[in-house]
């Protein structure tokens, strides 16, 4: 079986916005990779600005779905741009779930699209930008099931 996760990009705030995403998912991260952990490379230098900065990490959401991250290094001609081109799409087993991950996700929200309610298409949605960037939606079906 095939899975997909979310790979989140930042400009140099990866390692505080996964440390926020394991108060609200749980768990510990699978690993952190900096970039200055890069063998030496004669060829290809790293500002030692830049030597702190996460070059991927991991957190595991269940046993199906994890997110993972990095910070993109300008140097390297990387910039994360944020808008709403792409979600993360949490679609929960339970109201609990829903309403428990929307209540931390949206701690200190940039814009909130959609509060928490419900809607023709769901028993409860949300859809909200994060206070790192992060367009995320919540959805628990529940008894709309198409």
């Amino acid at each position: 079986m095939t899975r997909l996760h979310a790979y989140l990009n930042f400009n140099g705030n990866c390692e505080e916005a996964f440390q926020f995403y394991q108060t609200v998912f749980g768990g510990s991260l699978l690993g952190i990779h900096r970039f200055g952990d890069m063998p030496a490379d004669p060829n290809f230098s790293i500002p030692e600005a830049d030597k702190n900065k996460i070059m991927h990490t991991a957190l595991r959401i269940n046993e199906h779905a994890m997110i993972m991250g990095s910070d993109c290094i300008e140097s390297f001609g990387q910039k994360a741009v944020f808008g709403t081109a792409n979600y993360i799409m949490l679609d929960t087993d339970s109201p609990e779930q829903a309403r428990e991950w929307h209540n931390k996700l949206s701690v200190n929200v940039q814009t909130m699209e959609m509060d928490l309610g419900e809607t023709f298409f769901a028993e409860l949605f949300s859809s909200f930008i994060d206070q790192f960037g992060i367009a995320w939606m919540i959805h628990y079906e529940g008894n709309k099931t198409m």
